[in-house]
């Protein structure tokens, strides 16, 4: 397939994004930015959703899963499903009744200002390593198939793609978001089905075949029912319901689009159908997995994990359907990116120099302000994507997995504690208690099995049982309770 092509379609793509970005951030405003004017309609944030939550690490390294672990990722995707109900009908309604522009804020009001900003600063650490790791994975698979035979080096492709996603959010923010995560998880799932029924046609399968095929070589298996393995089927399900709690839930970006929505019966009705929507788009992907993997097995192809899907694409595969294939990838970085970095803006300005109670600064100036944070969060990925380049390391969905079970615990903690207590806390000793969760959590898992020879292995499970240390600590440094 010709590299120049390819890159042609990558710009005229970005081009479509700038159009829809310069239309949507009209007279936009920092509340504009921040909340989109709470005018989003449900229905477009819970399609646009499903693209910010699958990112490339899904459209790349779930169909690479299949040949090692069969349909074993679905027993996260059904813990996913559960969870999602929790967001709809604890966490939404609670964000709604205060008004929230930060979901942080309610840390504020329930716990004081050192455990809000520990809060939020948690979000920021947590959110940038995913989503800079994500960013990589795209960014890399870019660059072996393409650039390189551009000459075109790694760093120079880094600097443009931010520059790019600087371009479109820099202004509109989260009105913005919503429009251009809608378009561009449109193309995901078009290049998701055509590359499966393609593929499925090309080795004389029907679906249903094909699957039966799966099936008789024990590969569309779900259910593991190893206790010691860290993919028992409870550990999953129970851990991917926690993963959706926190990583959707108490996690800003995902929650600024959904409080976007004018309604909570809106945002609830979208959480409800991007749910059910999930539930199937993950399953296309490991029915991806399984034909490509048939497809490597009958053509002699010695492909696994993150290389099976775009070695197959770019190198087996018809002009028309590496085209798509690229479309789809890039309609899966800019999601995990752009608004990550409007995510991490908006907490930065309102959690942690309190912008919006800032009487004495102008909207002028907060404008500028917010931009040149924009633009700070930018740089940052980018260090943090070269960072990762030097580590190169590709079990990304594992690290990602293992991020979201230090960082976010002490969130899930946190919220819980808020929630299911009444107590107050000292709140100068809440920032001790969520630093020290995860690091009991990182002696306990590196250890456990040096010292115990204990054959279980910890899995995603460490997000729940760091959210209970950090719950157990906060009752511990109670103050009596509210009256």
């Amino acid at each position: 397939m010709n590299a120049i092509l390819l890159l042609g379609f990558i710009l005229a793509y970005f081009l479509v994004l700038l159009a829809v970005a310069y239309f949507t951030s009209k007279g936009s405003t920092n509340h504009t930015f921040f909340i989109g004017n709470k005018s989003s309609h449900w229905a477009l944030v819970a399609f646009g959703m499903i693209g910010t939550s699958l990112s490339g690490v899904t459209f790349i390294s779930v169909p690479g899963t299949v040949g090692a672990s069969n349909f074993s990722y679905f027993q996260v995707v059904i813990g996913y499903f559960l969870g999602y109900f929790v967001v709809a009908y604890v966490l939404l309604p609670l964000y709604y009744k205060l008004n929230l522009t930060s979901i942080y804020d309610y840390l504020l009001q329930r716990f004081g200002v050192l455990s809000y900003k520990t809060g939020a600063l948690f979000f920021i650490v947590s959110r940038t390593l995913g989503a800079t790791l994500r960013l990589y994975l795209v960014i890399n698979v870019l660059q072996v198939f393409i650039l390189n035979a551009l000459g075109i080096s790694f760093h120079l492709t880094a600097i443009l793609i931010l520059l790019m996603i600087l371009l479109y959010t820099l202004k509109g923010g989260v009105k913005t978001i919503v429009w251009t995560d809608t378009l561009q998880t449109f193309f995901m799932l078009l290049a998701l089905v055509v590359c499966v029924f393609y593929i499925v046609n090309s080795l004389g399968f029907s679906l249903g075949s094909a699957l039966k095929q799966l099936n008789d070589s024990g590969h569309t298996a779900i259910i593991n029912g190893d206790f010691w393995d860290k993919k028992y089927f409870l550990k999953q399900i129970i851990g991917g319901a926690f993963i959706t709690i926190a990583m959707t839930g108490l996690d800003q970006e995902m929650m600024q689009k959904n409080i976007s929505v004018k309604t909570l019966g809106g945002a609830q009705k979208n959480m409800v159908l991007f749910s059910s929507v999930m539930v199937f788009v993950n399953f296309l992907f490991l029915m991806l997995g399984g034909v490509l993997f048939l497809f490597a097995q009958s053509n002699g192809l010695n492909l696994q994990g993150d290389d099976l899907f775009p070695s197959i694409a770019m190198y087996q595969m018809p002009p028309f359907i590496s085209i798509i294939f690229i479309i789809g990838l890039i309609s899966a970085l800019f999601p995990s990116a752009d608004g990550a970095i409007t995510a991490l803006t908006s907490s930065f300005c309102i959690d942690i120099i309190g912008m919006q109670r800032n009487t004495k600064m102008n909207e002028v100036r907060k404008s500028n302000l917010r931009m040149l944070i924009h633009l700070g969060f930018a740089v940052l990925f980018l260090i943090m994507v070269y960072y990762f380049k030097y580590l190169n390391n590709k079990s990304i969905i594992t690290i990602l997995l293992d991020i979201a079970g230090y960082t976010y615990g002490p969130l899930l903690g946190l919220f819980a504690f808020g929630i299911l207590t009444k107590h107050q806390i000292k709140d100068n000793l809440g920032p001790v208690v969520c630093l020290l969760s995860p690091i009991i959590c990182y002696l306990y898992q590196s250890q456990v099995q040096v010292y115990f020879g204990w054959r279980y292995q910890v899995g995603i499970e460490m997000l729940l049982v760091n959210g209970l240390l950090t719950f157990l600590g906060l009752w511990l440094i109670r103050k009596k309770a509210l009256v």
